[in-house]
């Protein structure tokens, strides 16, 4: 059974009841025992209005007070995570994002790493700058990135020959074991051009830490789908280490709304049934008519 706070003001008026005459013959009945009892009575009004309630979403948020979050919610305490779910397309992108609010840190980051590539990357670059993001990147992820199919070799030749000569003549030493001569940058990346690609990436893997980053910070700030080469877990690792769940929360606000429906569908069905109370309280009602009717019976029969 639904007991739901309803506006009984709103109710003797629809079907011109006296007061006195609620007091004493209708105090403790359902508005629906209330509507067939005069009905039967011969009062048109009870006829028109017994429809209306079952038709019209307006009539429905003011006799049932469905502005009130607290009614919804107990509406919504009865039905099933699979008719929860239905409310949740129909909500504000700001409510559902408050929702977020219900996971853990560690389970936000866990989503995370679910999500479609580019929105993961678009998320932390509302935490950090792209400076930032490489120089908290680890080593190992530099490494892959350089070497990675989807970045172009032309592309890492052409920024080699803007690096010092001397960590060009490093480079080509720790994988030739010989001193590299006196050359010019531009004999020297052309002789890196020329290493078989085991010796290529060997040549990269040897570049110090501050050239490494300098060169993958200009592919990608060059090419910012390269971005999407990190693996989602050095993303999360970084989040974990430097920010807090309010950061976090609020930086998810640029994921896409169907995704965000997928993480907050996977909250318990009380949590959920709190953030849909937000719902547009017309949206909520018309939902009831149209996609559960059952559950509209169950709290007009009270």
């Amino acid at each position: 059974m639904i007991v739901l706070d309803t506006d009984l003001t709103t109710l003797l008026s629809k079907l011109n009841v006296s007061y006195t005459k609620m007091v004493e013959m209708y105090s403790m009945m359902s508005v629906e025992d209330i509507v067939e009892a005069e009905a039967a009575q011969g009062n048109q009004a009870a006829v028109e209005y017994a429809t209306e309630l079952f038709s019209n979403p307006d009539k429905l948020v003011e006799i049932f007070n469905l502005a009130d979050p607290n009614n919804k919610f107990l509406i919504l305490s009865t039905m099933t995570s699979d008719k929860l779910q239905k409310f949740l397309p129909l909500m504000e992108e700001e409510d559902l994002q408050q929702g977020l609010y219900f996971f853990t840190e560690d389970k936000l980051l866990a989503m995370l790493k679910e999500l479609p590539p580019e929105q993961l990357v678009n998320t932390v670059m509302e935490m950090f700058s792209e400076e930032e993001v490489i120089r908290l990147m680890p080593n190992s992820e530099l490494d892959n990135f350089l070497t990675h199919t989807d970045v172009d070799k032309g592309n890492i030749l052409k920024h080699l020959q803007s690096l010092p000569p001397e960590y060009l003549a490093q480079m080509i030493e720790g994988v030739t074991g010989q001193e590299c001569e006196d050359k010019s940058n531009f004999d020297m990346v052309n002789q890196i051009d020329r290493f078989n690609p085991i010796e290529f990436k060997d040549a990269l893997y040897s570049m110090q830490s501050t050239q490494k980053q300098q060169l993958t910070l200009n592919l990608a700030n060059q090419h910012p789908e390269l971005y999407q080469i990190f693996s989602p877990e050095s993303y999360t690792n970084m989040i974990h280490a430097q920010k807090q769940k309010p950061e976090l929360v609020k930086a998810m606000d640029v994921i896409e709304p169907e995704e965000k429906i997928k993480m907050v569908e996977e909250l318990p069905n009380d949590l959920l049934s709190m953030v849909i109370t937000q719902i547009d309280a017309r949206d909520f009602a018309d939902s009831l008519i149209n996609k559960f009717p059952e559950v509209l019976a169950e709290i007009i029969a009270g």
